[in-house]
C-alpha cells in the first residue's frame, strides 16, 4: 500500500479501460421467434434513482446487442460464484451459434413484466424496458429502466433486504474474475 511518506511518482499511461472492479451479469433477451439468449456483461451499473435505471456497454456487432436493439426488453440477471464457470462460457460464445440454456444447464424462468427469461440459478433478476440507446464507438450504451425485481427468498433478511453475506458474489477486475468477501463499511459513515 502506498503511503504518503513513500514519495512515489505515479506512472501515467494512454487511456484505457482503467476502471475496477467491474459487476460480472448474465443479460437474457429473446429473438423474434421466442427464442432465448444469455450474454455475459461486465458493464453495467445504475445511473439513476428515480426511475431506478441502470446502464449495459454492449459491443455493437455481438448477436445479443441486436436482440436487445430489436426487442427493446432485456433482464439483467447477477450470478454467483457457484455458476461462474457457465457465466464465463455465456460470454465466451455466440448464442446465433449455440443454445446458452442447454449448453449452460441453466434455467429459464418466465418474467413478469419483460418476454426475455429470468435465469434461475440467479439470485436477483432485474427486469428492464430500454429507454435509450446511444453508440459510444465499439459498444453502444444501453439505458435500461427497471421495471421489476425478482429476489430469492434465501438471500433476504428479516427486513426484506438483500443480506449480502448470503450471495456469493464476484466482479471482473481487467481479465480477472475476483470475489467478494465482507462489509467494511456503510454509506454516510464518515459523517455519523
Amino acid at each position: 500500500m502506498i503511503t504518503e511518506n513513500d514519495n512515489v511518482t505515479k506512472i501515467g499511461k494512454s487511456p484505457y479501460t482503467a476502471l475496477f472492479p467491474c459487476p460480472v451479469v448474465l443479460v437474457t433477451s429473446i429473438d423474434n421467434n421466442g427464442k432465448p439468449n444469455i450474454m455475459t456483461v461486465t458493464w453495467t451499473g445504475m445511473v439513476c434513482t428515480d426511475p431506478p435505471i441502470l446502464s449495459l456497454g454492449i459491443r455493437s456487432k455481438p448477436y445479443s446487442h441486436r436482440l436487445v436493439e430489436r426487442s427493446g426488453e432485456f433482464v439483467v440477471n447477477v450470478p454467483t460464484t457457484e455458476i461462474l464457470e457457465q457465466t464465463d462460457l455465456c460470454g465466451m460464445v455466440s448464442g446465433k451459434d449455440v443454445n446458452k440454456f442447454s449448453e449452460t444447464g441453466f434455467t429459464a424462468e418466465p418474467a413478469k413484466k419483460v418476454k426475455p427469461p429470468l435465469i434461475k440459478e440467479c439470485p436477483v433478476n432485474i427486469e428492464c424496458k430500454v429507454k435509450k440507446k446511444i453508440s459510444l464507438g465499439s459498444h453502444d450504451l444501453f439505458l435500461g429502466e427497471i421495471v421489476h425485481v425478482n429476489l430469492a427468498p434465501g438471500i433476504l433478511n428479516e427486513q426484506g433486504k438483500i443480506d449480502f453475506s448470503k450471495v456469493s458474489l464476484f466482479v471482473y477486475n481487467q481479465g480477472e474474475y475476483w470475489s467478494l468477501d465482507k462489509k467494511i463499511g456503510l454509506h454516510g459513515f464518515s459523517t455519523r
